[in-house]
């Protein structure tokens, strides 16, 4: 009988210890303190025009459900912040309040993670949505470092001002790009994000378009083809020729012809059994199979190939073989 009782007594025990846990799972956690008055507490402090300028933006939007004003305001994005309200009731002379809870810009700015989870809980599709992996998610860019939240238009999304963002961080294109042949991004009719996704890409280099070509096609398109006569350099890669941020040599070229068209084109004469002056399997550049002619000696004055083979990017002429035409 006292075993029995010993039994359900454990029983009934355990009954309710699971019951207890059950409820406290079932429990939700108590709500975060925001603000009562949202935007209008924070603007007794923060005043100043860079910051209401938000008041300008879409993100101020109150009758569009998704915008951080639709719901707590300021604190959409801060995050809950009743101690730093509380302190900053309380401070006296030059004391600074708590920080709030998610904090964008300064030397106590919250980890990079945390800043961007904010921002992703609503911009997580369309050119955000292959952020995660990316080379800027990599190398712990914050999404603030960019963009201008607060601004009534944000710098990076304006073609004239965007690459003066990029450049902050990219020194070496930036100093390309005064270069004497360049892509019109200074003068604001090319911006960087014409050819690279900032948030993420499946191609190169953050490249729009899987492939470096099919990137430069966009705009010039007349080089796609398909062609009847293909330069090969051409079709593999454009970057073989040419360098995109900037150079001094024409059409954004890495070198001047002659020169660029030599790396390849060695022997112009051709070696013997050769008509491409390209040096075939297993041949050497030596005295033997170098033709010192006239085409030769041309090319040594400095004359351009493109004087004669103007079709350099393929031709559709049936006498075009040699990309003459």
């Amino acid at each position: 009988m006292l075993m029995k009782n010993m039994v359900v007594g454990a029983f009934a025990g355990l009954t309710l210890l699971l019951g207890a846990s059950a409820w406290a799972a079932e429990t939700p956690a108590a709500a975060p303190a925001y603000a009562a008055k949202g935007e209008q507490t924070c603007l007794k402090c923060h005043d100043s025009g860079h910051v209401v300028d938000i008041l300008k933006t879409p993100h101020a939007m109150k009758g569009d459900s998704r915008t951080p004003f639709a719901n707590h305001g300021c604190e959409t994005c801060h995050g809950a912040s009743p101690e730093h309200v509380a302190s900053a009731n309380k401070i006296k002379g030059d004391e600074k309040p708590v920080s709030p809870a998610i904090l964008y810009s300064g030397p106590n700015a919250s980890p990079v993670a945390a800043r961007n989870e904010v921002c992703f809980g609503c911009h997580k599709d369309g050119v955000q949505k292959a952020w995660l992996g990316s080379q800027h998610d990599s190398n712990q860019v914050a999404c603030a470092d960019c963009h201008t939240i607060h601004a009534t238009k944000d710098p990076v999304l304006v073609k004239e001002t965007q690459p003066q963002a990029c450049f902050t961080c990219h020194a070496q294109q930036r100093a390309e790009s005064f270069e004497f042949s360049h892509h019109p991004v200074r003068e604001g009719k090319v911006t960087c994000s014409d050819c690279h996704n900032p948030h993420g890409s499946r191609g190169p280099k953050l490249l729009k378009e899987l492939t470096l070509n099919q990137t430069c096609y966009n705009c010039h398109a007349d080089k796609r083809g398909p062609l009847l006569f293909e330069h090969e350099p051409v079709r593999e890669d454009c970057s073989n020729c040419h360098t995109p941020h900037g150079s001094n040599e024409a059409r954004l070229l890495k070198q001047r012809s002659p020169f660029l068209c030599d790396t390849c084109h060695m022997n112009v004469g051709g070696p013997p059994g050769s008509s491409s002056g390209m040096l075939g399997a297993g041949q050497n550049l030596t005295a033997n199979n170098f033709r010192f002619n006239g085409s030769n000696a041309a090319h040594a004055g400095a004359r351009g190939c493109l004087n004669c083979h103007v079709q350099v990017h393929g031709s559709n002429s049936p006498n075009g073989a040699a990309l003459i035409r």
